[in-house]
């Protein structure tokens, strides 16, 4: 399953409440993996990140709240950060991308996994030319099954990034921090070390 973590149009503690989330999905659960990083351009954390999780993440959708003093403004006030957590849908296709849009590159596949992992080039990058895109898929032993699963990884992507274009043409509010909920969250990290925090349903 891919999910989106996105910290919309916050500012840069957001992103790093994003990377942080990563870091700690990719703890908890063993088989997952971040596919897709928009790095902030301030240099602190990522805009959005996008990540495969082998499990079911239904409760984790919705708003994430990350309690914290902000560890780059020294003297700011607010210590409330917010960002979004959503399902990617993979199953629809494109019907205009192709995959002569894209440069495609093999690589070996490191790790566990016998011989061939070392020997046979079965991991694929793919990078979609016109945005930059780019995805790494090495989790099957087919380097085809790899590079369709890269291609569905930068479809789903291009989707979600044409959906949310269309809500800030759409949406005065969205640009300010991309229709972010910030009631009723799902999950509450404290502190600098984004301890999770226990919420009473």
């Amino acid at each position: 399953m891919l999910i989106q973590i996105s910290g919309g149009r916050g500012p840069a503690e957001c992103s790093i409440a994003v990377e942080k989330l990563c870091k700690e999905l990719l703890r908890e659960y063993k088989n997952s993996s971040v596919v897709f990083v928009n790095e902030d351009n301030s240099g602190n954390g990522y805009k959005s990140a996008i990540m495969e999780i082998d499990d079911s993440v239904n409760d984790l959708t919705g708003t994430v709240l990350w309690i914290c003093k902000s560890p780059v403004r020294a003297n700011h006030q607010r210590k409330n950060w917010y960002v979004d957590v959503s399902i990617l849908n993979e199953a629809e296709e494109i019907t205009d991308f192709k995959e002569e849009d894209c440069k495609i590159e093999t690589m070996h596949c490191g790790g566990k996994g016998g011989q061939n992992v070392n020997k046979v080039e079965s991991g694929v990058r793919v990078r979609h030319i016109a945005s930059g895109i780019t995805v790494e898929c090495r989790q099957e032993r087919s380097q085809y099954m790899n590079k369709q699963k890269a291609l569905k990884r930068i479809q789903a992507i291009l989707r979600k990034k044409e959906e949310d274009n269309k809500k800030e043409l759409a949406s005065d509010a969205w640009s300010k921090h991309s229709e972010i909920v910030r009631g009723n969250p799902v999950r509450v990290y404290e502190g600098e070390k984004f301890k999770r925090k226990n919420i009473k349903m």
